[in-house]
């Protein structure tokens, strides 16, 4: 078993991707995201999953996708926002450097558009996103090893925090 190096998790418009993508590069890995790996899978993207064949369905993809990257992912690894939400992500992330990306709603709202294809942003994602974080808040804190704030810093920023949070020197 090859176990990634980071593994990011935090709300839509945390930054995972962004900053996955500048970890990996700094730390001369590769970078991974379990949303791109469950749309590969599914041959559409995660919206017209939702659409198609609902939320549970997604869930249970993103369960798969998460258990596979993480356990042959030697590099930076990006999970979606809801991915915390089960119990079986849980327990794979239990012994892996996690990362909660904190982001507060205004910063979120710029970072993802008011108008993403994002499903359950859909209707009012203002308050959608405050009841998703209520909801998801402490499931990211349990599974974090460190927590990293992005308010008010650049990627760059961020993932030099990520790597001091870890203890990681760059390549």
């Amino acid at each position: 078993m090859t176990a990634p190096v980071v593994v990011l998790v935090g709300p839509p418009g945390s930054g995972k991707t962004t900053v996955g993508r500048e970890l990996a590069e700094r730390l001369g890995v590769g970078f991974r995201d379990t949303d791109a790996d469950v749309e590969q899978r599914a041959g559409k993207p995660i919206s017209e999953i939702f659409i198609d064949e609902g939320e549970p369905h997604f869930r249970e993809l993103e369960v798969r996708a998460v258990r596979e990257a993480a356990e042959g992912h030697p590099g930076v690894l990006a999970l979606g926002g809801g991915a915390v939400l089960a119990d079986a992500t849980r327990a794979v992330l239990a012994d892996l450097p996690v990362v909660f990306l904190e982001v507060p709603l205004g910063d979120a709202v710029k970072r993802v558009g008011l108008d993403a294809p994002r499903p359950l942003l859909a209707v009012n994602p203002r308050a959608r996103w405050r009841e998703l974080m209520e909801a998801r808040r402490p499931l990211y804190l349990e599974v974090a090893t460190a927590v990293v704030s992005t308010e008010g810093r650049s990627p760059e920023q961020v993932a030099d925090a990520v790597l001091e949070a870890l203890e990681l020197e760059p390549k």
